[in-house]
């Protein structure tokens, strides 16, 4: 095992580090950290040295502020959805208090820093696909939000991209089970069954017809 490099008394970003709280995450240390605003918060060494957390969360409300009074698409009854997307982007990230922040923000999701200014997401999102009624879906479900792992999609496609979903790979396909049950054209609750309480063999499960009952 690698020797712990000691981040205590380091400063990244707005934080200050004052001691190892002792919890481990994905491997990092989690450190307790001092905010220059004086709010006191814990983070993972892999966040506060790669950059990716520079405050406890103050900064990006400080931005968000910022935007909200000049920027054109935050003003009120006047909201773009892809503002909108953004603005529901950082709070499952940055905002503890949010409902699905343990989803998120809570598993070490970050929303990389040039999104944190809304017109270079806007502009990204605009330029990347957005359409009315699609909705942002990372590509990796455990990695960041950033230009590179994020697309817009259907609710029924990102739906698919959950990291419940249970993945089956067939002659070399990898897709969810309700996608192979769409493609086969078998019931998702039959193939579910044919595999999970029947415990079939993939190819059997997938390609055996349904036999209709006399």
């Amino acid at each position: 095992m690698s020797k712990k490099r000691d981040l205590v008394g380091q400063k990244f970003g707005r934080l200050v580090v004052l001691y190892d709280t002792g919890e481990r995450k994905n491997g990092n240390v989690v450190w307790h950290c001092k905010c220059d605003c004086g709010n006191e918060v814990d983070r993972r060494s892999d966040h506060l040295t790669s950059g990716a957390t520079k405050s406890c969360g103050c900064y990006n409300r400080e931005r968000a502020a910022e935007v909200h009074t000049t920027h054109g698409m935050a003003r009120q009854r006047e909201r773009h959805p892809v503002y909108l997307a953004w603005h529901d982007m950082l709070q499952r990230c940055e905002n503890p208090n949010f409902t699905t922040y343990k989803d998120y923000g809570g598993r070490g999701i970050r929303v990389c820093e040039e999104w944190h200014d809304a017109k270079i997401f806007i502009d990204w999102a605009l330029a990347n696909g957005w359409r009315e009624g699609l909705t942002i879906d990372r590509i990796n479900n455990n990695g960041n939000y950033e230009p590179s792992n994020c697309r817009w999609v259907t609710w029924k496609e990102q739906a698919r991209n959950r990291r419940s979903n249970h993945l089956i790979t067939f002659n070399g396909k990898t897709q969810t089970m309700a996608q192979w049950a769409e493609e086969v054209d078998i019931g998702s609750c039959t193939l579910r069954y044919r595999i999970n309480n029947l415990h079939w063999p993939i190819e059997r499960a997938l390609t055996e017809p349904i036999h209709e009952r006399k």
